[in-house]
């Protein structure tokens, strides 16, 4: 069999998997949002493989932006906000599985916003969002725009002048647990969960597919993951791809 006809078979494996679920759950990683061009931290063209004066994972942690507040700033603006990016595939077919009925919720570890910007609703975001930002004096909330519109390396509060930060996840903090919960019961009474573009092998997120409870467990990514011998279906290949020929 070659492996054009392998992947026909998967395809059309999964077709009749979605078809016969109604309470679906797709859980999404980095890897869904690389296919509109935004770098992820552990493939080969991540920034983890770029070269900076302190890693990415330090750069990122709650004591270096309180320690080295410029420096966070000038890397996030630089490396972590893609205003320019645009959905993909993988977002505009979900989009479409959701307003169907069968998608229920869409996990994401992604802060990009994409899911939403292709027309998803119920959207549980682990890490935050780049498109939220807060005072970190007064709570004032701002929108993306007005991190981009600041003159200064430092945006500040036009309310009280505090320091305006991303509501984000950075490393050293931990999740939110409401929306812990929130993805947790999602996985819980899922019939099946899709989940694309992740490796993982990052927790505590990693660990969200233990929760799934039915043998309805597919597995859509370019490499191998831990749970591969779990799943009832493990398609290697672009999930933009995949889910563009599968989500009509």
């Amino acid at each position: 069999m070659t492996v054009d006809q392998s992947l026909e078979k998967e395809l059309e494996l999964l077709e009749r998997l979605i078809e016969g679920s109604d309470n679906i759950v797709f859980f999404g990683g980095a890897g869904v949002s690389t296919e509109s061009n935004i770098p992820d931290f552990r493939s080969q063209d991540g920034l983890y493989n770029m070269k900076y004066k302190y890693p990415p994972e330090t750069m990122l942690s709650y004591s270096f932006f309180m320690d080295h507040m410029e420096e966070f700033f000038e890397f996030y603006r630089d490396k972590i906000i893609h205003p320019e990016a645009k959905p993909n595939q993988a977002h505009m077919a979900l989009a479409r599985l959701e307003k169907t009925g069968k998608l229920k919720a869409v996990i994401t570890q992604n802060i990009d916003g994409l899911h939403q910007m292709a027309g998803s609703e119920n959207v549980i975001e682990l890490h935050g969002s780049v498109h939220r930002n807060y005072c970190m004096d007064c709570g004032e909330k701002y929108e993306l725009s007005y991190i981009l519109a600041q003159q200064t390396l430092i945006p500040t509060c036009k309310i009280c002048g505090g320091v305006v930060r991303p509501d984000v996840v950075l490393y050293e903090e931990g999740l939110d647990n409401s929306i812990v919960t929130n993805a947790v019961n999602a996985i819980l009474s899922s019939e099946m969960l899709i989940v694309g573009g992740s490796s993982l092998v990052v927790y505590p997120a990693a660990g969200f597919v233990r929760y799934h409870e039915n043998n309805k467990l597919v597995l859509i990514n370019k490499s191998e993951t831990p749970y591969d011998q779990q799943a009832c279906l493990v398609i290697n290949d672009s999930i933009g791809e995949v889910l563009r020929r599968v989500i009509e």
